[in-house]
């Protein structure tokens, strides 16, 4: 994806009216919030002032999203298409974008789905690998070298097997997450993520 640091060559001329479908995408949530169009004015502000700013075409002017309402599109990263005549903007929103109070123009909810936790709790941990904080008990388990955090992995994985057995939901699923929390420590120290697994379970559904 182009950052919006980087000159793109842009079509303004295919619709024969100087302006191109700008589509807004939420940068954490991955939803759709909206489409509005720019023409090269709008464009060259946007990428200026780092908030999504379109060309009206009821209004006739330039409309900078939240001028009125304060809901402001923070751009993080725009990219254009194979035709150049599309742009995808990524973006911050500030409160929600459609007019009529909705998250988004389609009326759905803007929320991240819950997995995608897993990636920046894979991405912290990595985190926590690269800088090794004191005090930090993930630090503490790097220390201890694979041997040690094998052990821990099975410590949670029995804790997980009673809390199943004994038809206790609450902690099955506490200890579900533990179980979770130190093979993701593993698969970080062994130079591996959780994608990797997802993979593995991909190639193998097929």
């Amino acid at each position: 994806m182009n950052s919006k640091e980087e000159i793109m060559e842009i079509n303004f001329s295919k619709l024969g009216n100087g302006l191109v479908p700008a589509i807004i995408q939420d940068d954490k949530t991955n939803k759709v919030l909206m489409l509005g169009f720019m023409n090269e004015e709008a464009y060259n502000k946007t990428v200026a002032e780092n908030q999504v700013t379109f060309y009206s075409r009821t209004k006739n002017r330039l409309w900078t999203k939240g001028e009125e309402s304060g809901n402001f599109l923070n751009v993080v990263s725009i990219a254009i298409d194979c035709d150049q005549d599309t742009l995808l903007i990524k973006a911050n929103p500030v409160g929600p974008v459609c007019h009529t109070g909705a998250d988004t123009c389609f009326e759905e909810k803007n929320v991240k789905d819950d997995l995608f936790f897993l990636k920046e709790l894979q991405d912290f941990i990595d985190k926590r690998k690269a800088e090794m904080p004191e005090g930090s008990y993930t630090t503490s388990l790097f220390k201890n070298g694979t041997r040690k955090i094998a052990q821990k992995v099975g410590e949670e994985a029995v804790e997980t097997v009673i809390g199943a057995m004994a038809n206790d939901d609450e902690n099955f699923i506490y200890e579900s997450a533990d179980l979770l929390y130190h093979l993701i420590v593993l698969l970080t120290y062994k130079g591996y993520r959780i994608e990797d697994i997802a993979r593995e379970l991909k190639k193998r559904h097929k």
